[in-house]
């Protein structure tokens, strides 16, 4: 039996996905996926999104479920990587973009001040948030929202001085947060 990941709303609500086994890989959990999207409900919409550490797909396809516009998906391992092209192709969806590759390497080919969405949830293990989202905030526009999910406080993840928190939650072990960029 395959692991698996349902929508939650949009065009494909209540679809089931399947993903790869992979150590460390944990979809974003219903509860705080339904609470981030009903926070993104006004801004979804033809947003062009970054989805720095895909994983299962859950944030990427829930935000193509609901109107963005484009998304860049990036995922380095091969395995459920595969399920991704698998899950796009079974979707029928064009508006995707899958790099497979670590998110340090693929961000040197995206363009800058690009973005006005991105999703930033790395392995727990990997500690990435400080790195990654020193990398990206480049590539992401003013007033763009960045979405953090961590297992520890997220005052304690070094973020950009330029992204404020304006919402989070918490669910078990989850911690989450949606900032702003201004400059």
């Amino acid at each position: 039996m395959k692991n698996q990941l349902r929508i939650i709303g949009g065009e494909w609500k209540r679809r089931v996905l399947p993903f790869a086994d992979v150590d460390g890989l944990r979809p974003t959990p219903d509860r705080v996926r339904e609470t981030l999207f009903n926070w993104l409900m006004w801004d979804i919409q033809n947003a062009e999104v970054l989805d720095l550490c895909a994983g299962s797909g859950a944030l990427g396809f829930e935000a193509l479920s609901r109107g963005a516009a484009n998304v860049t998906m990036i995922e380095p391992n091969i395995n459920q990587a595969q399920f991704l092209k698998d899950n796009l192709k079974l979707l029928k969806i064009q508006n995707c973009a899958l790099m497979v590759t670590t998110a340090q390497n693929a961000m040197r080919s995206l363009p800058e001040n690009h973005f006005d969405l991105v999703f930033l949830d790395p392995p727990y293990s990997l500690n990435l948030w400080e790195e990654l989202a020193k990398n990206a905030d480049a590539l992401i526009q003013n007033n763009a929202l960045i979405y953090v999910e961590a297992d520890c406080p997220l005052h304690t993840l070094n973020l950009p001085s330029t992204w404020s928190l304006i919402k989070e939650t918490k669910a078990g072990a989850v911690r989450a947060g949606l900032f702003k960029k201004s400059i």
